[in-house]
């Protein structure tokens, strides 16, 4: 509701990974939420239905595919996930952001992940004015995504103490952010330590960075939208590995480095910031890589898609 647009609620909620008696609750919920889907889909008079992965996207699919409602699924990582894996035999469109082996054909088109138009018109001299940073300032963004990440959080302000040699933003993870503190020893310098836990404007620190220092879940498209160089340290028990392959799109386009989370000792990570911001033009030439490979137009084509299967 937050953006303006009605919600309808189907009581749905995961398998277990591991054999679990809720399970035997979850097949009764599955099995519930498909007549429920397609109550829904009829009161709406859908024309198509896009999905979106994770567990509710099972029920609807089939309750499209029952209802003969045209169905296309939008995959935000480097692999098919379970939910999306279920349902594409009833797709006919899957919109990926990566190219995912094995899935090919006129079904399987490679879109990018859709980003927001607030991110593709973000600008550095505005960015940095909104913010109070010199134009002429190096500037790093740290950033472990909205829940945080220990290693990195550990990593920078062990590396740099409470006042780094340029403007450090650390988006550390709200439930984090004190353990950050608590680790600086002291309140970080705020002239040169923007310590947070988290921002709703992230496309602006971002776009006021010289550097990115990140996972690599779906930040890297805000990332290589906005045209900047990053270190990339892949959350290690993502689901099959997959954001160590998000990582290598960035890498192998020449975009970024990546340091495994095993390897991202505070020594490890000032040495590669230290490098890259010693070598403007090493890193302009990491941006151009980034902008090259980025798909600002994905939310776009997907649009497209679903208008042409909507006129079918």
């Amino acid at each position: 509701m937050d953006q303006g647009y009605e919600e309808d609620v189907v009581p749905m909620r995961g398998f277990a990974r591991s054999l679990s008696m809720s399970n035997v609750r979850t097949v009764g919920l599955t099995l519930a939420a498909i007549p429920r889907a397609m109550r829904i889909l009829r009161a709406r008079r859908a024309d198509v239905v896009v999905g979106g992965g994770g567990y509710m996207a099972g029920p609807v699919a089939v309750a499209a595919r029952l209802l003969r409602i045209p169905l296309l699924l939008t995959e935000a990582d480097s692999h098919l996930g379970l939910a999306n894996r279920l349902a594409a035999p009833f797709a006919r469109r899957v919109a990926l952001a990566f190219p995912v082996l094995g899935r090919g054909g006129e079904k399987y088109v490679v879109t990018g992940r859709p980003i927001d138009v607030a991110v593709a018109q973000a600008d550095r001299a505005a960015a940095r004015s909104e913010m109070g940073i010199a134009p002429d300032e190096l500037c790093v963004l740290v950033t472990g995504g909205s829940q945080g990440a220990r290693t990195l959080n550990t990593a920078i302000a062990t590396a740099y103490g409470t006042r780094p040699p340029f403007t450090l933003i650390h988006i550390a993870g709200a439930k984090q952010v004190d353990d950050v503190r608590t680790l600086l020893g002291a309140e970080p310098d705020p002239a040169r330590y923007r310590l947070m836990g988290f921002t709703d404007r992230f496309h602006q620190t971002v776009a006021a960075a010289d550097l990115v220092v990140s996972r690599s879940g779906g930040t890297i498209f805000e990332i290589a939208a906005i045209g900047r160089p990053s270190i990339l340290v892949p959350y290690p028990h993502a689901t099959a590995d997959h954001q160590t392959k998000n990582a290598m799109w960035l890498v192998d386009a020449g975009a970024a480095e990546m340091i495994p989370d095993h390897e991202c000792s505070p020594e490890r990570l000032r040495e590669a910031i230290d490098r890259l911001l010693a070598d403007p033009e090493h890193r302009a030439r990491m941006s151009y890589a980034a902008r090259s490979v980025a798909r600002p137009d994905a939310a776009d084509r997907i649009v497209e898609m679903i208008e042409q299967m909507a006129g079918a």
